[in-house]
């Protein structure tokens, strides 16, 4: 049984690898900008008197935003699984007592 989660959480790390190489390569401020467009797009929606579709593009705001947060971890920490996993770790540092 081990086995086959190594097996899925290793396609799954090259999987979100490529993924992350193709996403790094995305300014985050463009993330804030389709966040911005899409909340124009509503308001213009809105104020032409078409509400259904000032909903629905006024909510594609958030996810623009989860993904320009998301872009910006990943290209300050990549993928940590095996780095994490084949990384030495740190020495834990003692608080003196005074």
């Amino acid at each position: 049984m081990d086995t086959e989660n190594k097996v899925s959480g290793a396609q799954e790390d090259g999987f979100t690898a490529m993924i992350e190489a193709k996403t790094s390569q995305i300014p985050s401020s463009a993330y804030l900008a389709a966040a911005l467009a899409s909340m124009a797009t509503s308001a213009i929606f809105k104020a032409s008197g078409k509400d259904h579709a000032a909903l629905f593009v006024g909510q594609w705001a958030a996810p623009f935003l989860l993904l320009g947060v998301y872009n910006k971890m990943v290209k300050q920490h990549g993928s940590d699984a095996d780095s994490q996993q084949n990384a030495p770790r740190a020495p834990k540092v003692k608080a003196a007592n005074t």
